[in-house]
């Protein structure tokens, strides 16, 4: 009798402890666990291989080592590094599944129709860094100037062959107000990622090609001769290279870009994501990394990088509307 009324006792007593703490608070407390309890996927739109795969898997090893998980790097590229959203916006809003955040999320709503939208569907992470972008040809090339690309297309309407890494990403829209602006015509050659465009430049299969900073190596090996840069300075890795701007052609464009989860993402594990992926940015061994490709850390964190990817799809916005290409897509 007294182990029975023991039983009834705490039974009363859970109740009431229950009773006094709304179900929804007590439902909460006894299924929430500890973030991170399993491997998170970081999904990046772009090949293996290339300088951004690369560099995202060195940070995604860093941030385990914080996170106490393993955050395993997926792939998914195509359609010029957008392939990632989908599955943002049908995940679960738990942090086991987040994804890099391209500058081309924000460009192709405005010019095709998407199910997902770069703001409505996501949360905004951490941004990481941005890229330097340039015009390329192989080292062996007799081309050595932008304006020795323009009299080629003027010589040969319709022969120039440029490669960039898909269609809608920012080469691809510098390469169309460059040459729209001087009635030229050339072939646009997309290429899913950096390595096999690159490939493409080196052994002539394209005659040019315009990619972000992860030309370095092959730049610096002499594989690859690099014609001028879309930064607002000389890179201090290439003295020698102008900018556009000093060519007098007033365009600067560079790619930010962060990780992201779902929409709904709960604050305690963004802060939790957030403070171990800044971890690994500073990490001296991911700093090392991103030299290679001449690029350096352009950090925001969670409330600055939403308001920087608004900024950024409002940009877009306009810059797609100028060019005439809004709705253009289906």
């Amino acid at each position: 009798m007294k182990r029975l009324d023991r039983r009834r006792w705490l039974g009363h007593a859970l109740a009431g402890a229950l009773g006094a703490w709304p179900l929804h608070d007590a439902m909460a407390a006894f299924s929430e666990s500890p973030f991170p309890s399993q491997p998170i996927s970081l999904w990046v739109p772009w090949p293996p291989g290339g300088a951004t795969d690369v560099s995202l898997r060195l940070l995604a090893q860093i941030a385990s080592q914080s996170l106490g998980q393993t955050v395993i790097v997926k792939n998914r590229s195509g359609a010029g590094g957008i392939l990632a959203m989908p599955l943002l916006q049908t995940a679960p809003p738990d942090g086991y599944t987040i994804a890099q955040m391209p500058q081309p999320v924000f460009h192709a709503p405005h010019v095709q129709k998407v199910p997902w939208d770069p703001i409505r569907d996501v949360t905004p992470i951490i941004q990481i860094s941005s890229v330097t972008f340039g015009v390329l040809v192989a080292g062996g090339s007799s081309m050595r100037s932008l304006d020795d690309l323009f009299a080629f297309a003027r010589k040969y309407p319709g022969e120039l062959t440029i490669a960039t890494n898909g269609v809608g990403t920012t080469p691809h829209i510098v390469l169309e107000q460059l040459f729209t602006a001087r009635g030229l015509r050339y072939i646009h050659v997309p290429y899913k990622g950096t390595a096999e465009q690159l490939n493409a430049i080196a052994s002539g299969q394209v005659m040019a090609g315009v990619n972000s900073s992860g030309f370095g190596p092959a730049v610096d090996a002499a594989i690859l001769r690099l014609l001028v840069i879309f930064t607002a300075e000389r890179s201090r890795r290439w003295p020698q290279v102008p900018t556009l701007r000093e060519l007098g052609i007033d365009i600067v464009a560079k790619s930010p870009y962060g990780l992201a989860g779902p929409r709904g993402l709960p604050p305690h594990v963004v802060s939790v994501l957030h403070d171990a992926f800044k971890q690994a940015v500073f990490d001296p061994r991911f700093q090392t990394e991103l030299v290679k490709y001449d690029q350096e850390i352009d950090y925001l964190g969670p409330e600055a990088y939403a308001q920087s990817c608004r900024n950024i799809y409002e940009q877009e916005r306009v810059a797609v509307e100028k060019m005439g290409l809004a709705n253009q897509g289906d």
